[in-house]
């Protein structure tokens, strides 16, 4: 009988467990994981040499040199390098870069040198992540995000000067009984798995995120969000506070009372356009308001919510339209004025950078909702907000094409697109791309990759591959 192809599951007691799938059996053995046979199995692949056409994954190794991942996975992992857990981190790091889902059931990532990129000779199961996932909590995860943006921050990943934040809520199939969320009127409800994401508008990059069952509101999950975006970014009390925009969602007497008093943000939002509110925008003077050009004109004024314990707020509102029969309305409640039309009309419009995130990035673990263990969950999207990292910095060094391709595209031209072979030249890793597209491009950047480090000064030793080197070849 012939085998498929094969897939490995990490043991507690330092084994793994090699899952040969028949047509209508399993059949399991327990093969071992410890320090010592993880490293004889990947120089044993280095020996043999690696051909296949995931080779363009290895680009990302230089970025986690330059980010700081490995530190990060060991840290949450809470064991230290020749251990297999931060291992299999790595591995969902880069399932998350590839855009792939049900990786391990398909048996479509062995044999090309995915394992060993990990510094593991197997794939691990779909068990094997579960129980890594299942014992590190919510809190774990946060942490993680923390230190994750903490790295970014110091190299430059966010401007913290305007932040959009907003609810991605995911279908989800799960027979749990659970809230059901209608986006609107005419839709039919559904099960939802929601993501609250805090995004940099200037830098397009996310800056954390929270998740939690269908029945979490806006109201209860944006605190958190923001708590955790304050610990990220940590604004000086000296200097202008970042503006968070939201969307009218948001706008909840509780959430904004809170948002006012404990966080060191300004906020921004709008207000539903209820009848009773347009009706008292029409009866403004025409005298109140200031003309800024052709179709604008803006006034501010004090607002104070119903049964609201802080304020009060400041009322901006605009007004489109030339002729008194044109007029358009629109009000925003925010807790700075000095700058009304800089926000109105140039800050404002870039919160929908936020949808532009999503429909860029859902792809690397954002767009599906699995499972319902919040553990297991948060540890995912944790590992793909590494992921989008770490192609963030690869897209700037690479520019364009690259940099404007989003995360499917690129995944599939050049992280699941380029062939080669890897090979070990005495204390280092050569990988070899035969007729790579754009190589002109790729080669200055990774061609004599140790020396390129170094002048950075960082360690060209790969801590994860046994401090092997790294370089590339363009043929």
């Amino acid at each position: 009988m012939v085998f498929k192809k094969k897939l490995y599951q990490y043991h507690p007691q330092r084994a793994v467990q090699n899952v040969d799938t028949y047509r209508t059996k399993t059949k399991v053995q327990i093969q071992p994981a410890d320090a010592a046979s993880l490293e004889r199995g990947v120089r044993q692949l280095l020996a043999d040499k690696v051909s296949g056409d995931m080779v363009g994954l290895w680009l990302l190794v230089p970025e986690h040199l330059r980010l700081g991942t490995w530190d990060l996975l060991v840290r949450w992992s809470g064991q230290p390098t020749p251990r297999v857990e931060p291992r299999l981190a790595l591995q969902l790091v880069h399932e998350a870069a590839l855009c792939v889902t049900g990786v391990r059931q398909s048996r479509c990532l062995s044999q090309k040198g995915f394992e060993l990129l990990h510094g593991l000779p197997f794939v691990a199961t779909d068990p094997a992540i579960h129980d890594l996932l299942e014992a590190h909590t919510v809190a774990e995860a946060e942490a993680l995000q923390k230190a994750l943006g903490w790295l970014r921050r110091a190299r430059g990943h966010f401007r913290a000067e305007l932040l959009a934040i907003d609810p991605h809520r995911l279908r989800s199939y799960s027979q749990r009984l659970m809230c059901r969320y209608r986006g609107d009127e005419t839709a039919r409800p559904f099960k939802a798995a929601p993501t609250f994401f805090c995004l940099d508008v200037d830098t397009h990059q996310p800056v954390c995120f929270t998740h939690g069952s269908s029945a979490l509101s806006v109201t209860q999950a944006t605190p958190p969000l923001l708590a955790l975006a304050a610990d990220i970014l940590n604004p000086h009390p000296q200097q202008p506070r970042p503006l968070v925009m939201a969307d009218s969602e948001h706008y909840t007497t509780a959430l904004l009372d809170h948002l006012c008093q404990n966080t060191p943000f300004d906020f921004l939002v709008p207000m539903p356009e209820t009848r009773s509110l347009l009706q008292a925008l029409q009866q403004i003077p025409a005298d109140q308001f200031q003309r800024q050009w052709a179709g604008l004109a803006t006034t501010q004024r004090p607002y104070t919510l119903k049964n609201s314990q802080a304020g009060p707020f400041c009322q901006l509102i605009q007004r489109c339209g030339e002729k008194p029969q044109d007029y358009r309305y629109k009000a925003f409640l925010a807790t700075r004025s000095h700058r009304q039309v800089e926000d109105l009309t140039l800050h404002f419009p870039k919160r929908w950078h936020v949808e532009e995130f999503f429909n860029a990035h859902q792809a690397l673990g954002w767009k599906r909702a699995g499972t319902r263990n919040l553990n297991i969950r948060y540890g995912q999207m944790s590992m793909a907000l590494i992921a989008q990292a770490v192609l963030h910095q690869l897209r700037q060094r690479l520019a364009e094409p690259y940099s404007s391709w989003d995360a499917s595209h690129l995944a599939r031209a050049v992280l699941h697109g380029l062939d080669g072979d890897i090979r070990v030249e005495q204390d280092t890793i050569v990988v070899t791309f035969y007729n790579a597209p754009h190589a002109d491009q790729l080669r200055p950047h990774y061609q004599h990759l140790p020396q390129k480090l170094e002048q950075e000064q960082i360690d060209p030793r790969i801590p994860w591959l046994y401090h092997y080197k790294l370089d590339f070849r363009f043929k």
